[in-house]
């Protein structure tokens, strides 16, 4: 079958996404063949576009994605045709009307979950699930400064941090998006551009400072995520929206307090069959409950993906976006 598929053959600008044509063969062994309904829009996917994070090319794009199975190689035992499922990545492709993917990375859609829910929430929700609970360890009554809280994982963690009993303090970039932030539930929101955010995040915890900081902008918010944070604090960087954070002195960590960094990814968290099925469960319940909810605020055409690259990187993009073939 032909597929229609992104494609890069160097790195740069929206610009530099181009469209083809692939004859697609039959799924291999331990593949599957996906008809994507939906596909989901991530920071990461201009990442490998810019070659901020370097890929082989020629490349497709795009790791997330919603859609119905057509055809199983061999060895794959979980899935068969027609089933409905999603995959967050980590293989690269997902900016197609159908491609094969390992069987491995994919899940299975409870029926109560829609694709353009899948495709909008599975690797932020992931993403947010690892984060809070994996990583940083939230417990209730932990402070959380949050950066970017009206973006699509910053929605989400809002809500996931509010339901399990945090208290939220969140930034974002213009006065719009304070009340996004509001309505996901933050407790305090900031201006990034306007306040001394280290400053208000210490008058809103008495002096103290966050217990942890997520923080997926990176290098435009690393000191005052640094100055946010309490001492022996956590700083949890895990993007790089503004650009990455470099140069970092050891230093400069015992000088805010003894702060903890780490700079994880999310496909070092769901690594194991079992990490990857809990991972996921506890997401699907936390949206089954209405915790969280992803809120797709933009949808553009499949072809139109260089369009929705320069809306996301302009910053004018709230919530979720997914892209529809």
């Amino acid at each position: 079958m032909t597929t229609r598929a992104a494609r890069i053959q160097r790195t740069g600008g929206p610009e530099v996404i181009e469209w083809i044509d692939i004859e697609l063969p039959p799924p291999g062994p331990g593949e599957v063949r996906m008809r994507n309904t939906a596909i989901g829009l991530n920071f990461i996917d201009t990442y490998h576009r810019s070659g901020l994070y370097p890929v082989p090319l020629p490349s497709g794009l795009g790791g997330e994605a919603a859609g119905v199975v057509e055809a199983v190689g061999e060895e794959v035992e979980a899935f068969a045709t027609g089933d409905r499922v999603a995959t967050p990545g980590p293989g690269l492709g997902a900016y197609s009307t159908a491609r094969n993917v390992k069987a491995m990375t994919l899940f299975k859609l409870p029926g109560d979950i829609s694709d353009e829910t899948a495709a909008a929430s599975l690797l932020k929700g992931c993403t947010a699930e690892f984060l809070i609970e994996r990583c940083a360890r939230v417990q209730p009554g932990s402070t959380v400064l949050v950066h970017a809280a009206a973006g699509g994982v910053g929605q989400i963690a809002v809500r996931w941090l509010k339901a399990i009993g945090a208290q939220v303090i969140a930034t974002v970039g213009s006065e719009p998006k304070v009340a996004l932030a509001r309505g996901a539930g933050a407790d305090h929101v900031l201006l990034s551009r306007e306040d001394d955010v280290a400053a208000r995040v210490r008058e809103i915890t008495g002096g103290i400072g966050a217990d942890v900081v997520l923080d997926g902008v990176g290098a435009a918010t690393w000191k005052a995520s640094l100055a946010s944070c309490k001492r022996r604090g956590l700083v949890v960087s895990f993007g790089n929206a503004s650009g990455p954070v470099e140069n970092v002195g050891l230093g400069e960590l015992a000088r805010a307090g003894s702060v903890f960094v780490t700079r994880p990814t999310l496909f070092d968290y769901y690594v194991t069959p079992d990490e990857r099925a809990a991972g996921s469960a506890r997401l699907f319940g936390m949206l089954r409950s209405g915790a969280v909810r992803a809120d797709i605020n933009q949808r553009f055409a499949l072809e139109d993906a260089a369009e929705a690259h320069r809306a996301l990187e302009a910053g004018e993009t709230t919530g979720s976006t997914v892209l529809l073939p």
